[in-house]
């Protein structure tokens, strides 16, 4: 997959509306008269599309495509700014994570993403618990949504219910539970943890070389926060 920004932005942009309108990649490919393989290669980031092929696609989908210019890497500044002096106490508490440790009981986790990178110090936005859960867990995983009383993303429709519970699902792997708000990524074997220990509790956190590569969206933040960190010790040094 490239590192181009713009191709990972396009890729789920086109995903995503794709899902929203409740079309397959082969339904997709036959209204805007491209081969499934060809949408394939663009949702995956492989292949940044021709101006004229995304607006074949997203005219299928019955939407357009706009372009803004905007400085370098400043939707990652907002992000990062919007973090800035957090009281991190109080950001894990609304998330509920504790309470989701808690119910999560015996089931096998560890934690992921913007979870694991907040936990080692890193402020960068988290609007959901983060996890990595294996794919053979998944039936203990699916009990658990039960007892939380779970409501699946519906991507489709942009709201919660409508879509099974269970991960082998079509759909995001993002639920809303009576203990908050549960992203998963689902994988064979789990990540080597390291253990952070967090208030009274200790955490089987994902190692951020590991989120790095994971989590694109946590690895462009973490990329940022380190350069601003630089910038700001040479600006003292001068």
């Amino acid at each position: 997959m490239t590192e181009s920004r713009l191709v990972r932005e396009i890729a789920h942009a086109l995903r995503h509306e794709r899902e929203r309108a409740g079309l397959t990649q082969q339904a997709l490919a036959a209204r805007a008269g491209l081969s499934q393989a060809a949408i394939a290669r663009i949702e995956r980031g492989d292949r940044l599309p021709s101006l004229t092929t995304a607006e074949r696609l997203l005219t299928a989908l019955d939407r357009q495509l706009r372009i803004e210019v905007e400085p370098l890497d400043s939707h990652l500044d907002a992000a990062l700014d919007e973090m800035s002096g957090a009281d991190l106490v109080q950001r894990l508490a609304d998330l509920g994570l504790d309470r989701l440790v808690a119910a999560l009981g015996d089931l096998p986790y560890v934690l992921a993403g913007s979870t694991a990178a907040v936990l080692q110090g890193a402020p960068i936005p988290v609007d959901a618990v983060e996890i990595a859960v294996r794919w053979r867990d998944s039936p203990a995983f699916t009990a658990f949504l039960e007892r939380a009383y779970a409501q699946r993303w519906n991507a489709r429709w942009e709201e919660w219910g409508g879509v099974r519970h269970e991960p082998e699902e079509p759909g995001e792997h993002h639920w809303r539970t009576r203990h908050g708000e549960l992203r998963a990524r689902m994988v064979d074997e789990l990540p080597e943890p390291i253990e952070v220990r967090f208030g009274e509790r200790t955490y089987p956190v994902e190692p951020l070389v590991q989120v790095e590569v994971t989590d694109r969206r946590a690895a462009d933040l973490l990329r940022r926060h380190r350069q601003r960190l630089t910038a700001e010790a040479g600006g003292s040094a001068g």
